[in-house]
């Protein structure tokens, strides 16, 4: 079904103002700190490493329990969130991983690392989830791409406040405690979370004009679909297969790059935050612009299907010089080649979680979006895995960086294949 637009509605939003978008900055500054507490152990690896002897190997199982914790808990907490809404959902995943986050300072062994690693990954599980369904509460079908792209841009807010705060941090009190500040300091978010965020018919501040562009849509059923339906439908496992591909290597840009910044060019932990923040301001770019270039086709008459593979297609071509980047011996060119990749694995990445709420009943989304994260999760695993084989076997990125440069035409491929059209799901 077609949206329904309406010059009226558009007239009456402009006058009665834009409270969606104030969610949309809390969900950024959720996604923000959940990059930080997410990437702080990719920046501290080489310090790490040093204190408490770990190996490639050793670094990759500890990524490995907070990329099982995150398969397990992503499919729950996009259950969750269908059945308890965003509200609640996203305050319970914030506190559980916040919890864990700041058991880290008190880890020895490669063991307790690995279970606050475990708690993380569970409690952040549940970020992507809550904040889809939250834009699919707050947002018609043509705003989603975009809303997403901005929220999903403190992804990398966080992941370039990470090597810019946190050496200073370490540097100055000890890396136990930067853990246990961050922390702490965090819980100011869940504060304003629960002040403000309601369903938009139950939100006192919203006009009635603004609800009116919100509901602009067909309306969807309120009842969740059962798991045996959603499990069944090809266009689930198009998200889900998609994720699959591209999950593992906005991880390894996560995880192993200031590792490998600082073993290719030879840069320490105060060093290598300057292209550290490069990348990740490219990072940013690439996800409001995704979102932005498929918002844009449809708004001039392209089809939801045209725009969405369209822009993936662009962002899977971008990538592609990243096959190269281990032969590249000047510094600034190689953070401008990854910069790029990851720019684009951004925009793809928007306009692959709106996939769920461009297909799905309002009702479904989160458990469709649970069921992709969990996906990707395993294949987050499974690169894990494979990067510490091939960092302690041959030494050398150069594998890493070559499947990298592939994912993203398997990933689009997989979504063409099952779902050629983009046909939305008849909830019947």
């Amino acid at each position: 079904m077609e949206p329904v637009h309406s010059d009226g509605i558009e007239r009456a939003v402009t006058r009665a103002g834009r409270y969606r978008w104030g969610i949309v900055a809390l969900l950024f500054m959720a996604t923000c700190i959940n990059y930080v507490d997410r990437q702080m152990i990719g920046v501290l690896k080489p310090t790490l490493s040093k204190d408490l002897g770990w190996t490639e190997t050793d670094f990759a199982n500890v990524i490995f329990f907070f990329q099982f914790a995150y398969a397990i808990g992503y499919i729950g907490f996009g259950r969750i969130v269908d059945v308890i809404g965003a509200r609640m959902g996203y305050a319970v995943a914030f506190v559980v991983w916040q919890i864990a986050h700041i058991a880290h300072g008190g880890a020895y062994s490669v063991t307790q690392f690995a279970m606050a690693r475990f708690g993380l990954g569970l409690g952040e599980s549940g970020n992507f989830p809550a904040g889809i369904k939250a834009v699919t509460e707050w947002f018609p079908a043509k705003e989603r791409a975009f809303a997403i792209g901005v929220f999903n841009a403190g992804a990398n807010v966080g992941a370039i406040v990470t090597p810019l705060a946190v050496p200073w941090l370490t540097v100055a009190y000890g890396w136990r405690m930067a853990f246990v500040v961050t922390g702490v300091v965090s819980f100011v978010w869940l504060v304003l979370w629960l002040v403000f965020y309601r369903r938009p018919r139950e939100h006192a501040k919203l006009s009635g004009g603004e609800l009116a562009w919100i509901e602009q849509d067909p309306v969807d059923p309120i009842e969740p679909m059962p798991w045996r339906r959603i499990a069944t439908i090809r266009e689930t496992w198009a998200f889900a297969l998609g994720k699959f591909f591209i999950d593992p290597i906005w991880w390894f840009f996560l995880f192993w790059l200031p590792g490998y910044l600082g073993t290719r060019y030879n840069l320490d932990l105060l060093s290598f935050g300057p292209p550290l923040v490069a990348i990740y301001l490219l990072s940013d770019l690439g996800s409001v612009a995704g979102g932005w270039l498929s918002s844009t086709l449809i708004a001039r008459g392209r089809t939801v299907n045209f725009a969405r593979k369209m822009t993936m297609f662009i962002c899977a071509c971008a990538v592609l010089p990243v096959l190269f980047a281990q032969s590249i011996d000047n510094l600034w060119v190689a953070v401008l080649v990854i910069g790029i990749a990851t720019a684009a694995h951004q925009a793809f990445s928007a306009n692959l979680y709106t996939l769920p709420s461009d297909l799905f009943p309002r009702a479904a989304v989160g458990s469709v979006v649970g069921i992709g994260g969990t996906v990707g999760a395993i294949g987050g695993m499974l690169m894990a895995k494979y990067a510490g084989y091939v960092l302690d076997g041959i030494g050398s990125y150069a594998p890493l960086f070559y499947v990298a440069g592939s994912a993203y035409f398997l990933a689009l491929l997989a979504v063409h294949l099952l779902s050629p059209r983009l046909k939305r799901v008849d909830a019947k």
